[in-house]
Parts: C-alpha cells; sequence; structure tokens
C-alpha cells in the first residue's frame, strides 16, 4: 500500500497546495465586475453602508439575495466598511471562504478515514486520499457559480458552516478535555449557517448519521453520549424558523403557484438532479441561469426517475452493509432535498450552486472506489512506478478542472460577456436576452440591445421590465412615439413599477407635454 507520510511538514505542504491550488484557478476572477442580483444585493443596498447599529448591517432590503440571511448581509456590511464597493474585496473573501471550506474539508475528510470503521482500509493513505478530494473539490468548476458570482457568497457561508459543523461534531467525539469547546464550537458554527442560508436546516440530522456512520455506531450510543451537542444543534432550527416566518419570500417559494404545483416540481427535479451529476463527471456547458422546462409527461419524467430512485434505493440499502457509502448517498440527499425536493422554487428551477456541498459525496466516492480497485489488484504491490502513474491521474484531473474552472471565469469578466454566454446556451431564457439587452444599453448599444429586447417579449410578453427596457432604448434612438407606447403597457402590466412611470414622464417632457 501506498504509505501515509504523517511528518508535520507534509500535513503543512497539504495544506498549502489547497491554498496555492485555490488561488491558482480563481485569479483571473477578481476582476469581474458586479453582476445581476449583486446590484439591488451589494450596489445599491443602504443597509450594508455601516456596520452600526449591527441590526441594520443584519437587515436586508425587501428584494435582495439577503432577504432573511442575516450573517451574510453583515458580511457585506464588513466588505463595505473595509473597501466600500471595491469589486476586488469581495471577491477576495468569497475566495477565502472557499479555501477555508477546502481546509476544513481535508481534515474532515481526513478524520473521517482515520476512524476505527474505515481505519483499516483506508487509514495508511488517508492524507493523499483527503488531499485529493480537496484538491478536485476546490478546482471543480461547478463550483464557479458559489465562488465568482458575488452574490452566491451565501451558498459560501453555509457551506462553510455545514463543514465547520461536522468538523466540531467530529473533534468533539475524537477529543478528551477540550470535547466541551468543540461541541461549542459546532452549535455556534451551525447557527451561523442557519443564519446565511436555509439549506442549512439538514446539517443537524448529517452530524448525527456521521456520529452513528462513523463514531458510536448507533443512534442511541450517539444521542446518549452527546445528547446535549444534539439538543445544542437542534435548537438553532429555531434561528431558520424564525427567519423563515418572517420572510417566507412568498414570490419565489411555496405550495401556493398555480402554475408550478409541487408534484410538478418534484418531478422536474429528478431530471435536474440527474444534470447536476453530469456536470459532476462532465462539467459543461456551464449556465449562470437555467431556462428550465417543467416535466409533465411520462417520457420526461421516466428515465430520472429510474436513475434518481436507483441511487436513492442503493443509499437506503447500503445502510446496513456498507454504511460508510450510505453515508455519502445521504450526504447528497439530504443537502439537496430543500432546494431540490417538492417544494416550488419559482424563480430558479435549477442552479448549479446548489450542487456546491453535495458535489464532495461524489468526489469522495470517485477517489475512495478508485483507491480500493487499487488496493484490490495490486494490494501490497503498489510500486514507485505505479505510485507515480496514480500521483500523475490526479494531477491530470486537477489540471483538466483547474482549466476548466479558469475558462468559466472568463465568462464572468464583463455583464456583456456572461449574459452573451447565457444567451448561446439558453436562447429561449427571456431573462437572458433581458439582461444582455439591459448590458448592451449600458454601452450605449442601444441597436444592438433591441432585438433581445424583442426576443425576451416574445418569450415572456407580461414583464414590465424588459417592455419599459425596450422603451429606454428606443427612446435613446430618437423614436419616441414607440417608447411612450412600451411605457405605457408596463404600467398596465405593473402599476406599481415605479421606473415605468419615470421612464414615461421624461418620454412626455421630450414631447413637450
Amino acid at each position: 500500500m501506498i504509505r501515509n507520510h504523517r511528518g508535520p511538514s507534509v500535513f503543512w505542504w497539504s495544506l498549502l497546495s489547497i491554498v496555492a491550488a485555490a488561488v491558482g484557478v480563481y485569479a483571473n476572477s477578481f476582476s469581474g465586475p458586479f453582476i445581476f442580483d449583486d446590484l439591488p444585493t451589494i450596489v445599491e443596498n443602504p443597509r450594508i453602508r455601516s456596520l452600526w447599529p449591527i441590526w441594520r448591517a443584519m437587515s436586508w432590503p425587501a428584494v435582495s439575495s439577503g432577504d432573511g440571511r442575516p450573517i451574510f448581509n453583515l458580511s457585506l456590511a464588513l466588505n463595505y466598511a473595509l473597501g466600500g464597493l471595491n469589486v476586488w474585496g469581495y471577491h477576495a473573501v468569497n475566495l477565502a471562504l472557499h479555501v477555508v471550506s477546502a481546509v476544513v474539508l481535508f481534515g474532515l475528510v481526513r478524520r473521517t478515514l482515520g476512524t476505527r470503521r474505515l481505519r483499516e482500509r483506508y487509514g495508511r493513505a488517508s492524507l493523499w486520499l483527503s488531499l485529493t478530494v480537496s484538491l478536485w473539490w476546490v478546482a471543480h468548476p461547478l463550483n464557479t457559480e458559489s465562488v465568482t458570482y458575488l452574490t452566491q457568497r451565501t451558498e459560501l457561508l453555509m457551506g462553510c458552516c455545514y463543514l465547520l459543523t461536522l468538523y466540531c461534531v467530529v473533534r468533539s467525539a475524537q477529543g478528551r478535555g477540550g470535547s466541551r469547546l468543540w461541541s461549542v464550537g459546532a452549535v455556534i458554527a451551525c447557527a451561523f449557517g442557519m443564519g446565511s442560508k436555509e439549506v442549512m436546516i439538514s446539517a443537524p440530522v448529517t452530524a448525527l448519521l456521521y456520529d452513528r456512520v462513523f463514531l458510536a455506531g448507533s443512534f442511541r450510543q450517539a444521542l446518549r453520549k452527546r445528547r446535549s451537542l444534539y439538543l445544542g444543534l437542534a435548537s438553532t432550527w429555531l434561528i431558520v424558523g424564525a427567519l423563515v416566518a418572517t420572510h417566507p419570500h412568498r414570490h419565489a417559494v411555496g405550495f401556493g403557484f398555480s402554475e408550478l404545483r409541487p408534484w410538478e416540481y418534484a418531478a422536474t427535479q429528478l431530471g435536474v438532479v440527474v444534470q447536476y451529476l453530469r456536470l459532476t463527471f462532465w462539467p459543461t456547458p456551464l449556465v449562470i441561469h437555467y431556462d428550465w422546462p417543467v416535466a409533465r409527461t411520462l417520457a420526461e419524467i421516466l428515465p430520472p426517475a429510474i436513475a434518481v430512485g436507483t441511487l436513492a434505493c442503493l443509499t437506503v440499502i447500503a445502510f446496513r452493509r456498507r454504511p460508510s457509502l450510505s453515508f455519502l448517498g445521504a450526504w447528497f440527499f439530504l443537502i439537496l432535498a430543500p432546494t431540490s425536493s417538492f417544494l416550488p422554487i419559482r424563480t430558479e428551477i435549477a442552479a448549479e450552486r446548489r450542487m456546491y456541498l453535495p458535489l464532495i459525496a461524489v468526489i469522495a466516492a470517485v477517489v475512495l472506489g478508485g483507491y480500493r480497485m487499487a488496493a484490490r489488484r495490486w494490494g501490497d504491490r503498489i510500486t514507485e512506478r505505479r505510485g507515480r502513474r496514480l500521483a500523475l491521474l490526479v494531477l491530470g484531473v486537477f489540471s483538466w478542472l483547474g482549466a476548466l474552472t479558469v475558462v468559466r471565469n472568463e465568462d464572468y469578466r464583463t455583464p456583456e460577456s456572461i449574459w452573451r454566454d447565457t444567451v448561446a446556451k439558453q436562447p429561449h431564457s427571456a431573462l437572458a436576452h433581458g439582461n444582455l439587452g439591459v448590458a448592451l444599453v449600458e454601452q450605449d448599444r442601444f441597436e444592438e440591445a433591441i432585438p433581445h429586447y424583442v426576443e425576451a417579449l416574445r418569450l415572456k410578453p407580461d414583464k414590465a421590465s424588459t417592455r419599459t427596457n425596450l422603451g429606454v432604448a428606443l427612446f435613446y434612438l430618437g423614436r419616441a412615439d414607440e417608447a411612450l407606447v412600451h411605457h405605457t403597457e408596463a404600467i398596465r402590466l405593473d402599476p406599481t413599477y415605479l421606473s415605468a412611470y419615470n421612464n414615461l414622464g421624461v418620454v412626455l417632457i421630450e414631447q413637450e407635454r
């Protein structure tokens, strides 16, 4: 077997390589501007302009990605206090969160492979296996939306807290005198995660399942030994419950949408999950916003249902004989459950950032499965030559993933480039055409913007913002009469849309009315 070198120098070099890898693949993302949801959430958000009073800094505008996520809002306020609207600083914090998560993941995997259940199989190679999982995950292009798209810091904060919660649980179980401090750390991390994004709701369940599989051996033993820890973790559900109750996102999430019923959303998510899995192994094309069709026919539902159902059944069946493998399946499904089950999210049926944490399970399964295959074939006869081949394979996969991440980051270099990329990959997306039109208008390229506005209205005729944006482009081209028609129609579609009234007033003044 490959020996697991436990020297401190190797350990610290491993951590340094993770940091270097993350910086290397995301270095070209720092020049990316604020885009789309970044504008209302960061640029136009008055709440982040001051750190005091702190409750104002943790509050949020009515329509923004920070709605009901106070820890996320506080992080933006800290960013603004340090550098204003310097976009470089926001990218630096996003990358720092990604690096911290990767380092915690390295420690979590390494300690997991050193547990009594897995020590015999993986213990001697735990450091190298942990490093491989972390490097592949930190460089995977499926994570670019979470890291490069600044508003998706919600996912980064939640993911970091999720991993920290689990790591603290492990240290609490394996520690001696400091176990109580690690338990307190787990509860604090879980509480911060609940204030970052609602997906964190599955963390206490995942922690208990991890304890049962790798540490205690049974749920009864886990609860008996660490009852206060799990009571503390469960109490953090009150945080997310209060936030959801006071800010329910009724315009985007809920059971009351006639056009997207719960069973339709659940049936559609089967195909979405298959897409997520495909992008894990072949991460192209990547899209910032999917215009995903609702699945309603048997031909659309049955094939992905068989694939996802098979994985779910294998996860349940493996719980008895291969609980460690079952845990990876449970990790994947539990974290996806809040967004990819039966609770309709009307604004985004599919989003790549939702795979930020579930991706870990797939990568870990591939890495550990590949190692077991090599161990069965060669046993103790993994020679230096074979070891070099394995190292080259690991490095080759990392290089491929890193290169794709660097290329994907280039799509974020301007608002025009990201929306032009989205239009090319999602030509039937009204949102993509509309936002490309906005990006072109900001460059005074009105003639080029108009066809995209027209296409957006063809795809979604009742969108008031697109209607008035088209009116603005027409006005600047001297076509005031046509602009008047579109602004008036925008007001008819949405009588509360203030920009349409303002734009209509500008046209009337131009006509001396």
